[in-house]
């Protein structure tokens, strides 16, 4: 319950501080970038449809640890399809890094004529590599080669303890929303995350000089297959969505309660569950200024104790934008059970017109390990960053988000399109 009222005490301040400040002016006409080079070439306004898409394309430029050096190119476009109120959205990125890694995704978000249908999905495919750390938010301290090492008398700092893995990686989750009243949908739909030619490159079985990995060691306990494996799962699922847009909300709330169920009859080995619950929700704090805003995004993953694989337990920044836990690299932390919250506050820079915004944000990460009889709750990681956000366009509020993200050990710069949640 400590842990819980922390996490709680990190996300209030937020509201009391932001309701102190004041609203930014809007008595000029709101303008995005294309407003603004028009204008300094000293060409007239272009005029744009209210149904007319919008397409933005960045460059994918980063680098990380787990990386190294990234190149490529992310697009999106927003659009309304006819008789919608709402916008649509499909994005998607092609990655290349120096680490010989390849990373394809495209997602989509759409809303069909008169709102009838939600359609939402996530398809990926990645040759990758990426470190883990055991499971729960307090590894690598306590994990499998924390005991390894110091069964050795060996000293150990946190970046020995990594446990670096080669694989590849595919996900097909695609769903359908039927809308049974006003913002309300109930949806089903297929989740499938496989892992294949997976390399657990610190793993030793060598007699005398063995070193056992928590990918080998869970794996191994749980009957699972080390080399490749999938979770192949029907979804069912509620949504109540009242955001005035999805792309960027300036008021209204997202919730969601859905069950994946991994059977026998779709191709599993076991018949396994897990639970997941998302909330979003903003909250203006200008009467002047819309965009002048307070937002709140809670995540939670459930699952009992072996029923999936490693690699397919809950972990962060493995959400549909991969956008969560900014300040660590993606599957830092990971468990049976997870939960994530974050809190950002959103403000005007620009004077007038509202080209330039920025964002100031807060998160923290809670895991389980069962082995460790670690609960959640029990260990929590925060990060923290600060943003700046471009006004690509108007119509659709497309922004061009740029993120510095820090945690205890580690930084992260983020280059996306479109606000976080």
């Amino acid at each position: 319950m400590n842990k819980f009222l922390l996490i709680v005490s990190l996300f209030l301040p937020w509201v009391s501080v932001a309701q102190d400040l004041p609203g930014a002016d809007t008595s000029c006409v709101q303008r995005d970038l294309a407003d603004v080079i028009r204008s300094a070439l000293n060409k007239p306004a272009k005029t744009k449809e209210s149904t007319e898409g919008s397409l933005l394309l960045i460059p994918v430029i980063g680098s990380n640890p787990a990386t190294g050096f990234v190149f490529g190119v992310g697009g999106q476009y927003a659009f309304k399809m006819p008789e919608a109120t709402l916008y649509s959205m499909i994005s998607g990125t092609a990655q290349v890094t120096t680490k010989n890694q390849y990373i394809f995704m495209l997602k989509n978000n759409i809303y069909s004529k008169r709102q009838r249908f939600f359609y939402s999905g996530d398809w990926r495919f990645q040759i990758f590599s990426q470190p883990t750390y055991g499971l729960g938010t307090n590894s690598p301290e306590g994990g499998v080669l924390d005991y390894q090492y110091n069964l050795g008398g060996i000293e150990t700092s946190s970046d020995s303890l990594t446990q670096p893995m080669k694989f590849n990686f595919a996900r097909l989750h695609q769903s359908m929303g039927f809308k049974v009243r006003e913002g309300i949908y109930l949806g089903f739909g297929y989740q499938y995350d496989g892992y294949g030619k997976i390399i657990d490159e610190k793993l030793r079985l060598t007699p005398g000089d063995s070193l056992i990995t928590s990918h080998y060691a869970y794996n191994t306990q749980y009957g699972f297959d080390l080399d490749s494996y999938y979770s192949s799962a029907i979804n069912l699922s509620l949504i109540i969505d009242t955001r005035d847009n999805m792309i960027n909300a300036y008021k209204g709330y997202f919730a969601s309660i859905s069950w994946r169920g991994a059977s026998r009859l779709t191709g599993n080995r076991t018949t396994d569950n897990i639970f997941q619950v998302e909330w979003r929700s903003f909250h203006g704090v200008s009467k002047k200024n819309p965009a002048h805003l307070v937002a709140f995004w809670l995540m939670g993953n459930f699952s009992a104790e072996g029923d999936f694989p490693y690699m397919n337990l809950p972990a962060t920044a493995y959400d549909q934008r991969g956008r969560s836990a900014r300040g660590y690299t993606q599957g830092r932390f990971r468990g049976n059970n997870l939960v994530y919250g974050e809190s950002e506050y959103r403000f005007p820079i620009s004077k007038c017109g509202g080209i330039l915004s920025g964002v100031l944000f807060l998160n923290a990460t809670t895991a389980n390990n069962p082995a460790q009889n670690l609960s959640l709750f029990e260990s929590v990681r925060p990060g923290y960053g600060f943003g700046l956000r471009i006004l690509i366009d108007k119509k659709s509020r497309t922004t061009l988000a740029i993120d510095i993200g820090f945690s205890d050990k580690t930084s992260g710069f983020y280059l996306a399109a479109a606000e976080t949640f």
